[in-house]
C-alpha cells in the first residue's frame, strides 16, 4: 500500500506515530513561514503542516494546488491548544511533514468542490460526476447506501432467502412502462427487451422451488423523469412462496425498521406502520402515498352543501359530484393573488375551481365566502373545525377529482406552512387498491399494477361482469409522500390468469405469444406466492435528506435521460448499424 494510515482516522492516541498517508489536496494555505496542507481521502480530512526546517517537503508544499493527489510521510503531533479545530475529526492533531510526493498534478477543476458547488448549473456537474462525486456530501450519501444493501442482504439472508442473479436480456412484455429494446445481431428483425423489474422470472423462481428469493436488481424503463425517477434504477426485489399478503408485509416491515436506526440514527418512525385501504388514503389524504407526517385531511363536506343555493354545487351534487374541502389553519388572510395561485394549483390536478371561505376579524370572505348562507358556512366550519384566521379551500367535483386536486394542494401548504417534522419517516402501508382502472385513451380496462396480480378471493366473480368493482390483493409501501414499495399477492393458477388477461382485452394468440411461458409454468405445480420490491433509490433519499435521487445514484442520468458525462445516447456508426440490420430515417 502507499499509505500506512487513512487520512480521517488519526487521533490523540496515534501522537508520535510515523505514517505515511495519500489523498487530494483539498486546500492549502500559506502562512509565511509555514505551509497547511488540508489532505483528504475518503475517511475524511487531516491537516499536514510542512516546516521550512524540513526543507524538501517544504518546497514541494509551496508549490502544490488544489486536487493535487499527495503522498505524506509525517509524525503526529497534537495541535496547540488555540488551534484545536472542533468541527473536524482530526481537529485535535496535525501530521508534520517529513516528505512530500506528487503522485499526480491536477488542473483546476471545473466546478466547485465544496458546498457552494451545489449551486452549480446540475448539467455541468453531472457532466464532472467523477469530480462531483469527491464532496463529502455525496460520499457520505453513496456510502450510506452501501451500508443500507449490506444490511438487506444481512437481514434478509438471516430470513432464509436466497440471493439470485435473473437475465437482463429477456422478452418485452406489457408490464406498466416503455421497455428499452436491444437488437440481436444474431437474429435480424428480433430484439431483446432490458427488464422492467425481474416480476416474472422471480415468479418462475418460485415454480423452481426455491420459496424465498431476493435481488439487489438493475432495472430499465423507458418513462418521463422527475426527482424520485431514473430510467434505469434499482430496487431490492423480493418473492416468497406459501404466504399471505401480511407475512410478506412483517418481512418488509421487520427490515425497514431495523435498517432506519443501524444506518440513519437520526431519523424517527412510528412502529407498528399504519395501515390504511386505497380508498381511505385518497379520501383522506387525496393520494395513494400520503405523507402523514401532519394532519391537515380532506373533510366531505356534500351534504350540509348538498340544497345549496349556489346552483354550481347543488345542481353538480345533483348529477354526482361531492364537495370536499381542506381546512388551512391560520391562512384566512391569504390575499386574492394567494387564492387565485390555489386555484390555478387544483386546475392543473383536474378540478374545475376552487371555492374558499376565510373566516377573518371583518367577518366571512373567500372568493365566494359571502355567497354562501351563513347556516352553511357554520355547518362548514363544524365539520372542519375551523375558526377566525383559517382558510377553507372546497372543490366541487367528482370524488376522486376532488380528492386528488385537494392533495396536491394539501402537500402545497405542507410546504408552504413548514408542516412536516423532517426526522420523521411516516411509513405506511396502503393495502387493498382496485385491479383495474379505465384507459381512457385506449377505451379499456388497463391493470393498475401489473397483470400477475391476484384478486381479491370474494371478487373473483365480478371480473368479467363488473372489472371495475374488482379489488386485488396488491400493497404498497410509503413514506412521506413517497411510494416505497409495491407489492402483492401473485397468480399462481393458470385459468385464473387467462382470466385476467381476457378482462384486459388480450386474443388468447397474443396472450400465448407474450405470456405462454408462465401460462404452460402454471400448470406444473406452482405454490401460491407474494412478494415486492422496495425502490433502494428512493428510500436512501429519504435516509439521507436529500431532495432528489440523483444525489445518492453514482452516475445518474439528467432530468431528460442523458448521461452528458459520456455524451450517451449517442449515434452508431453506419457499419454498426448494418449488423445490427437497422435502418435510421433523417
Amino acid at each position: 500500500m502507499l499509505k500506512t494510515r487513512n487520512c480521517g482516522d488519526l487521533r490523540l492516541q496515534d501522537v508520535g506515530l510515523t505514517v505515511t498517508l495519500a489523498g487530494w489536496l483539498q486546500r492549502s494555505r500559506d502562512h509565511g513561514g509555514l505551509v497547511f496542507l488540508d489532505l483528504r481521502d475518503r475517511s475524511g480530512v487531516v491537516q499536514v503542516t510542512a516546516d521550512p526546517t524540513v526543507g524538501e517537503a517544504f518546497e514541494v508544499a509551496e508549490k502544490v494546488r488544489g486536487e493535487y493527489v499527495l503522498r505524506i510521510e509525517g509524525v503526529v503531533r497534537a495541535r496547540p491548544e488555540d488551534t484545536v479545530n472542533p468541527d473536524l475529526a482530526t481537529g485535535e492533531i496535525e501530521v508534520l511533514a517529513q516528505s512530500i510526493q506528487i503522485l499526480n498534478p491536477a488542473r483546476t477543476p471545473p466546478i466547485p468542490l465544496d458546498d457552494d458547488g451545489y449551486k452549480t448549473d446540475e448539467t455541468t456537474r453531472l457532466k464532472y460526476r467523477y469530480l462531483d462525486l469527491r464532496r463529502e456530501r455525496l460520499q457520505r450519501n453513496i456510502i450510506l447506501r452501501h451500508k443500507a444493501v449490506k444490511f438487506m442482504r444481512d437481514y434478509l439472508d438471516a430470513q432464509g432467502f436466497l440471493e439470485i442473479e435473473t437475465p437482463i436480456l429477456i422478452k418485452s412484455t406489457p408490464e406498466g412502462a416503455r421497455d428499452y429494446v436491444v437488437p440481436s445481431r444474431v437474429h435480424p428483425g428480433k430484439f431483446f427487451a432490458l427488464p422492467q423489474s425481474p416480476q416474472q422470472l422471480k415468479q418462475l423462481l418460485m415454480v423452481a422451488g426455491f420459496e424465498k428469493y431476493f435481488q439487489i436488481a438493475r432495472c430499465m424503463r423507458d418513462e418521463d423523469l422527475r426527482g424520485d425517477r431514473q430510467p434505469e434504477f434499482t430496487q431490492l426485489d423480493l418473492e416468497m412462496s406459501f404466504v399471505e399478503r401480511d407475512d410478506v408485509l412483517a418481512v418488509v416491515e421487520g427490515m425497514v425498521s431495523g435498517l432506519v436506526p443501524a444506518v440513519a440514527p437520526h431519523k424517527r418512525f412510528i412502529a407498528p406502520f399504519p395501515r390504511m385501504s386505497y380508498g381511505e388514503a385518497m379520501s383522506r389524504y387525496g393520494s395513494d402515498k400520503p405523507d402523514i407526517r401532519f394532519g391537515m385531511e380532506i373533510a366531505d363536506v356534500t351534504e350540509p352543501l348538498r340544497d345549496s343555493e349556489l346552483r354550481f354545487i347543488s345542481e353538480a351534487v345533483a348529477q354526482g359530484a361531492a364537495v370536499k374541502c381542506l381546512l388551512a389553519k391560520g391562512c384566512g388572510d391569504y390575499s386574492r393573488k394567494d387564492q387565485d395561485t390555489l386555484a390555478a394549483l387544483v386546475k392543473a390536478a383536474g378540478a374545475k375551481d376552487l371555492a374558499t371561505i376565510a373566516w377573518t376579524a371583518e367577518g366571512i370572505k373567500g372568493n365566494i365566502g359571502k355567497k354562501f348562507a351563513a347556516s352553511e358556512v357554520e355547518a362548514v366550519a363544524a365539520l372542519t373545525g375551523a375558526s377566525e384566521g383559517d382558510l377553507a379551500c372546497i372543490v366541487v367535483d367528482r370524488p376522486a377529482t376532488a380528492c386528488k386536486a385537494l392533495g396536491a394542494l394539501r402537500l402545497e401548504f405542507r410546504d408552504r406552512l413548514d408542516l412536516a417534522p423532517p426526522d420523521l419517516l411516516a411509513f405506511a402501508w396502503v393495502v387493498d387498491f382496485p385491479m383495474f382502472e379505465w384507459d381512457e385513451d385506449e377505451k379499456k380496462w388497463s391493470f393498475m399494477h401489473h397483470p400477475f396480480t391476484s384478486p381479491r378471493p370474494e371478487h373473483m366473480h365480478l371480473l368479467e361482469s363488473s372489472p371495475g368493482e374488482v379489488m386485488s390483493d396488491a400493497y404498497d409501501l410509503v413514506c412521506n409522500g413517497y411510494e416505497l414499495s409495491s407489492g402483492s399477492i401473485r397468480i399462481h393458477d393458470r385459468e385464473l390468469q387467462s382470466r385476467i388477461f381476457r378482462a384486459l382485452g388480450y386474443e388468447e394468440e397474443e396472450t400465448r405469444r407474450k405470456f405462454g411461458h408462465m401460462l404452460d409454468a402454471f400448470e406444473y405445480g406452482a405454490p401460491p406466492h407474494g412478494g415486492m420490491a422496495p425502490g433502494i433509490d428512493r428510500l436512501v433519499m429519504l435516509l439521507a435528506d436529500e431532495p432528489n435521487i440523483r444525489e445518492v445514484i453514482a452516475f445518474p442520468k439528467t432530468a431528460s435521460s442523458v448521461d452528458v458525462m459520456f455524451d450517451a445516447p449517442s449515434d452508431l456508426s453506419p457499419r454498426h448499424l448494418r449488423e445490427l440490420h437497422i435502418r435510421t430515417s433523417d
